[in-house]
């Protein structure tokens, strides 16, 4: 009978890989120019253990990320530039879509009315002998 490894998710395998969110910071999170390099370098070290914390996929283990965890659900203000980095991450993540300064569906025929637009030029002659 084959044995089924159950893969464990410990912490320090989750923290070992920096954090990188190719969806929403496809050049990464230095080269957005929405955080500063400092704020780049604390979501690379730390993402990955908020981003677990805040899944369930770990349990914090001390209070830090106890308190990592609290500050990142909005029980409280964030207090270290950890916390206040992945907050600025989230709230970037989660800002609504803005609309496109060209509208975003075409007019309707009936709103369209072509004919009032054209000019009849056709008594102009152009010719382009020489």
């Amino acid at each position: 009978m084959k044995e089924v490894k159950m893969s464990v998710i410990t912490k320090e395998k989750i923290t070992r890989k920096p954090f990188a969110d190719k969806k929403n910071y496809p050049y990464g999170f230095a080269r957005s120019g929405d955080f500063s390099i400092n704020e780049s370098k604390l979501l690379q070290g730390y993402g990955s253990l908020f981003a677990a914390l805040v899944d369930g996929k770990i349990t914090p283990g001390n209070d830090e990320e106890q308190a990592y965890l609290a500050s990142a659900l909005g029980h409280r203000e964030p207090a270290t530039s950890q916390e206040k980095a992945w907050l600025k991450y989230q709230a970037r993540i989660n800002r609504p879509k803005t609309a496109s300064i060209y509208g975003s569906k075409r007019p309707s025929a009936e709103e369209v009315d072509d004919d009032e637009d054209i000019s009849d030029n056709s008594d102009i002659d152009i010719s382009l002998d020489d």
